[in-house]
């Protein structure tokens, strides 16, 4: 059986709760926080990790980074110094949103093929954990399978994943031979990755995205009824380059130590954006982002989703027999094929001459002067992609069972405010073993389905005193912590903002007399109707757990 060492990663080493421990023991969850600074006014929803694609809504939350997050003060992020780390654990699958169909005995395999990287400090001090306790080198090396979500899967239809050790500390495998038989009638399916240790002790299964299912790529122009096929900008891609049909000639556009190169094995998700075609420097400052579908003829830019490195704007152009057409329009689909012209330098074409990648100077066609000929190398192959990640921290013990299902969360939504707010978490995998952490503090939460929990919002004091004078707004970490002490980390936040209205000290100053004592009336009756707030607020949570 082929397996492969965990090696060390340059992740910051991230300790975690126990049941058991005191307050300063759940404060190792997060790193260090960010300097307070006043900013603008926030929603009470955010994310901490950038990546994602999902569009601000309405509901107060974001999938992505909100700038203005940066100026906010982190909290539920120190760490106690002199205590072995215990650090996260990351599992990520890249994968294409679509797929073609294999028909009869034909085996269409996924192209790009499926990644999985496994990365973190956390596989590290497993593996001390293990050796600690007496076990072989074979105990603690890790492999996997992976196969489509489907009961009716056979053994024959799941590829082994053999681990290979990456420059930059992470363990990578791609599954080169999976493809859908016309057997199989569904629209849309999930891979399936299965992670196992040397003593077949199951780490957790872990699901990619939907992915849908062709026949064939689409040649006619797309309407909004097919908007599923088209490439939206700020959507991420992959670029692969096929000679002749041949698998074996299949190289992707890929990032390697900040320079692009084609592969033959990996590849590299790009973000891709798209600009206006108007008179622009070539300078990615002066890029105008548009949002809306990628058509040919506009302006694109290809980033690194990982280390950022970009190339130059370029205009995509329609590919049809070696020819890039130069007046169409129509929106880019899924894997059509495209050529990508240098928007500063007209006649040359990205191309790909064995694994490196240079300008070709395309010639326009003699019979039509819309056409330019490419050669084979400067025609490429485009299709959406997706990454999903998946981190957990097992914390102070190696957790024996399984970190599946793995808790995903999908949205959140406050109902109320103040001392009477209430958070509703959407998503999947939900159980009554999971609490939502706030920072370093745990909520009351009650499991109401598998797609929803809900619980108590901690009043903002957990995390500040004299915050409503401080008048900063604090954002905290969400997280979902198992009973047996499993952290899943997410990459949403909760941000306390402050009510636009004085001090209750202010308050009380501007009316009325004191009562007996010295005591200022109005500010003692604030901090009274304050606890009976946080009161009702308990006995209703409580009551609609009983019920």
């Amino acid at each position: 059986m082929d397996e492969s060492d965990f090696v060390d990663d340059d992740g910051k080493d991230t300790p975690m709760h126990q049941p058991g421990y005191s307050q300063a023991d759940t404060a190792l969850l997060y790193p260090p926080s960010l300097s307070p600074d006043p900013v603008s006014p926030l929603t009470h929803l955010g994310t901490l990790l950038a990546g994602h694609d999902a569009p601000r809504t309405g509901n107060g939350w974001d999938r992505r980074l909100d700038p203005g997050f940066q100026g906010c003060q982190l909290l539920g992020t120190t760490r106690e110094t002199g205590r072995e780390a215990h650090a996260d654990q990351s599992v990520i699958i890249l994968h294409a949103k679509v797929a073609q169909k294999s028909y009869g005995n034909e085996k269409r395999f996924f192209c790009p093929p499926p990644c999985v990287y496994i990365s973190g400090h956390g596989w590290r001090v497993m593996q001390d954990h293990l050796k600690a306790a007496g076990y072989g080198d074979s105990v603690y090396r890790v492999y996997g399978y992976m196969c489509l979500d489907s009961s009716s899967q056979s053994q024959a239809d799941t590829f082994k994943l053999v681990f290979d050790e990456q420059p930059n500390s992470r363990m990578f495998a791609c599954a080169k031979s999976l493809f859908i038989s016309d057997q199989d009638k569904r629209k849309h399916f999930r891979l399936l990755l299965r992670l196992f240790l040397g003593n077949r002790q199951e780490v957790g299964s872990f699901q990619s995205r939907m992915i849908k299912v062709i026949s064939k790529p689409s040649q006619k122009r797309q309407s909004m009824k097919n908007a599923d096929l088209c490439i939206s900008s700020c959507s991420r891609v992959a670029l692969f380059n096929r000679l002749r049909s041949q698998t074996v000639s299949t190289r992707y556009l890929s990032v390697d130590r900040g320079a692009f190169v084609a592969s033959a094995r990996q590849w590299t998700a790009f973000t891709i954006t798209m600009g206006k075609l108007e008179d622009q420097r070539a300078d990615q400052g002066d890029f105008v982002l548009s949002e809306g579908f990628i058509c040919y003829g506009c302006v694109v830019q290809l980033v690194c989703t990982e280390s950022g490195v970009a190339l130059p704007p370029m205009v995509i152009r329609k590919v049809n027999k070696q020819h890039a057409i130069l007046d169409v329009d129509e929106p880019v689909s899924q894997l059509h094929k495209c050529a990508f012209q240098f928007r500063d330098s007209p006649q040359s074409y990205l191309c790909l001459s064995n694994d490196t990648i240079i300008q070709y100077q395309a010639p326009s066609s003699v019979k039509d002067p819309s056409r330019v000929v490419l050669n084979d190398g400067s025609c490429w192959t485009i299709i959406g992609v997706e990454t999903v990640e998946f981190t957990f921290n097992q914390g102070l013990a190696c957790i024996q069972t399984p970190v599946s299902p793995f808790p995903v969360i999908t949205g959140l939504e406050v109902n109320g405010g103040g001392h009477v707010a209430m958070l509703e978490v959407h998503g999947e995998n939900f159980s009554p073993h999971l609490k939502v952490w706030f920072g370093n503090s745990e909520a009351e939460t009650m499991f109401k389905s598998p797609k929803s929990l809900l619980c108590v919002v901690p009043d903002v004091s957990v995390f500040s005193d004299g915050w409503r004078c401080l008048r900063r707004i604090i954002t905290v970490p969400l997280s979902l912590i198992r009973l047996d002490g499993l952290i899943y980390r997410t990459t949403f936040s909760f941000t306390y903002t402050p009510e636009l209205q004085p001090p209750p000290s202010v308050r009380g100053a501007g009316g009325g007399g004191k009562r007996d004592g010295g005591v200022d009336g109005g500010q003692e009756d604030d901090v009274l109707l304050e606890t009976i707030h946080q009161e009702f607020t308990r006995a209703n949570f409580h009551l609609f757990m009983q019920s």
